[in-house]
């Protein structure tokens, strides 16, 4: 098992399977090594701000990518993306929103608290496996992060 501090990418997602085939789909292009899943709103804001049972991770020590699911229990995912995205110590942290939501106003909100992504699950699990894995090559072998 990994440490806090080698976390790459954060996946918050309270939906059981959606949670193992976004899994399985990293782990089938290798990229689920560094990978913590964390079920709900309130975990995901304790460990990204390094508090509670995370206190005893290093801040600095940013995940290349957050993939977000909007409805979840105790803290929705647009109020998540909200605390990231003021937060000067984790603003740059890239996060992808990934629900089933194709609500108009899910997206719009998303966009104007500063997501770098918005993208609707696939219903099948083969389009799923594919978005996945599409998002997972993206952020982490593509995209260039600043070094901080």
């Amino acid at each position: 098992m990994h440490t806090y501090n080698e976390v790459e990418i954060v996946l918050v997602e309270d939906n059981p399977s959606d949670a193992e085939l976004t899994i399985r789909a990293l782990k089938k292009i290798n990229l689920s090594n560094h990978l913590i899943h964390l079920k709900d709103g309130a975990e995901a804001l304790d460990f990204i701000f390094a508090r509670g049972a995370y206190s005893g991770r290093n801040i600095n020590h940013k995940p290349r990518v957050i993939l977000l699911d909007i409805k979840m229990p105790k803290v929705d995912g647009l109020e998540v993306l909200k605390q990231i995205k003021e937060d000067e110590r984790t603003k740059s942290i890239p996060v992808v929103i990934m629900t089933s939501s194709r609500e108009q106003n899910d997206i719009i909100n998303g966009y104007k608290l500063g997501v770098n992504s918005y993208v609707v699950k696939p219903v099948d699990f083969g389009s799923f496996a594919k978005a996945v894995s599409d998002l997972g090559l993206y952020w982490i072998l593509l995209n260039e992060k600043p070094i901080e």
